[in-house]
């Protein structure tokens, strides 16, 4: 029941942020104009409209844009990840690797540039920006191969890294990330409708900010290399692009105040914040007391699942209730297992109900923690959901799964994935805990 209750709230959350649900209030066409936001065009003024993007929210962003401005639409093409593509008339759609950028990624980019050429500055260029973009989108700096790139973005992701650091190293290792796909698009109005997947929705971090100006520097990409211990394994090729950056032989990215914005604008249209609000509303329907942790938590995997049972065992409000947080934990992977943030956060939060004392432990615990984009890691679970059930007849060890971030295996045996397939969507993560 519990469980039931917890994957339908989390359902709802992931939902309200679907790009179907979110477009129509951004674009309309009517009375001969076309709005973008705020904005106003009389059509007879433009000349063009080409939609470009990427991200694994791209397809239902280029399917739900397509559905409401259709002829208008002169051409597009846009980047998902794998098995994420969807049926459009006028709008290409193309698919590549995700975390570690492939071929296809490089294909992207070269196809986008060359839907970019033919724009004006009687044009718009819709840009569609969701998570996943920063890998999806790869394009490769001179002297520096794919395999060197894949390498550098595999350590990254492994190194226990924070979003908006690896992508201040993303975007120092293209011409596309960082703002600087302004630059194609030949004094075109720019706007970027972006479905967030960072904290604090920051422009610069999502989808490594291609539209919108970089405060980061080489600088900066060298620190956050030195800070993981990266220095010493990336290939030489890499640091080699990274110095002559930093020594101003390559130039930086574009910086805030550049006229090169002058015509660009961008809007959150989804966010974690959103799906928390509809997995309240459902959470509520249900007949829980819902308490939402305020704060997008960002820190260790089993570090974060540990503060969140603390306060559950603190927790004195009225039940059965559902509290919930969002965010995107980290995992340094050290292990050999196979597994994701989510559900090595579960597996992490069932250690810590497994050590309560008998007599002060609640029966009726459920924790999940989801992706929104329906992918944890590398494997095609979203993530997890367990309760100390879990663990009834299973002579498993949980430290042993967990020192080899193997959740995925753990909770294959137990019938605790998450899945979903693919979402289309990507706010981050949300974590719930159903108390009865």
């Amino acid at each position: 029941m519990e469980r039931n209750d917890a994957i339908e709230i989390f359902t709802s959350a992931v939902t309200s942020v679907h790009p179907a649900q979110l477009l129509p209030s951004f674009f309309a066409v009517k009375e001969g104009s076309i709005y973008i936001g705020q904005q106003q065009f009389p059509l007879s003024s433009i000349q063009h409209i080409y939609v470009i993007g990427a991200g694994k929210a791209a397809a239902a962003m280029a399917e739900a844009t397509e559905r409401i401005l259709g002829d208008y639409i002169t051409e597009g093409l846009v980047t998902t990840k794998y098995h994420h593509t969807l049926p459009c008339k006028r709008i290409k759609i193309i698919e590549a690797a995700h975390p570690v950028p492939d071929e296809n990624g490089v294909e992207a980019v070269r196809k986008t540039m060359k839907v970019l050429e033919k724009a004006g500055k009687d044009d718009i260029v819709i840009c569609l920006i969701s998570g996943g973009a920063s890998a999806l989108w790869c394009d490769i700096p001179q002297g520096i191969t794919l395999g060197e790139m894949q390498a550098t973005f595999d350590a990254l992701i492994r190194s226990g890294a924070a979003i908006d650091e690896i992508n201040t190293v993303r975007k120092h290792l293209s011409q596309l990330k960082g703002g600087q796909l302004t630059s194609h698009c030949h004094g075109a109005k720019v706007f970027s409708l972006v479905v967030s997947d960072v904290p604090g929705d920051l422009m610069d971090v999502i989808a490594s900010g291609p539209t919108v100006p970089d405060p980061s520097t080489y600088q900066d990409a060298f620190h956050i290399l030195e800070k993981y211990n990266l220095l010493a394994i990336l290939p030489q090729n890499i640091l080699t692009h990274i110095d002559r950056g930093i020594k101003g032989i390559i130039a930086e990215t574009p910086k805030p105040g550049d006229q090169l914005f002058i015509n660009s604008y961008h809007k959150i249209i989804g966010n974690n914040v959103m799906a928390l609000e509809a997995a309240a509303k459902k959470a509520k329907a249900l007949g829980y007391h819902v308490h939402i942790i305020d704060h997008i938590i960002t820190g260790d995997a089993t570090s974060e699942a540990k503060k969140l049972m603390n306060f559950v065992l603190e927790y004195r409000g009225p039940k059965p209730s559902c509290i919930l947080q969002g965010g995107e934990t980290t995992v340094t992977v050290t292990g050999k297992g196979k597994g994701g943030r989510n559900q090595h956060f579960v597996l992490a939060a069932l250690k810590e109900l497994k050590k309560l004392p008998e007599d002060i432990i609640f029966n009726n615990i459920t924790v999940l923690s989801g992706g929104t984009d329906g992918t944890d890691g590398p494997t095609d679970a979203a993530g997890a959901v367990a309760d100390l059930k879990t663990l009834s007849g299973v002579d498993l060890s949980i430290d042993v799964y967990l020192d080899n971030h193997d959740a995925y295996h753990f909770f294959e045996k137990t019938g605790g994935l998450l899945m979903t397939g693919p979402t289309q969507t990507n706010v981050m993560d949300i974590m719930m805990v159903i108390l009865q």
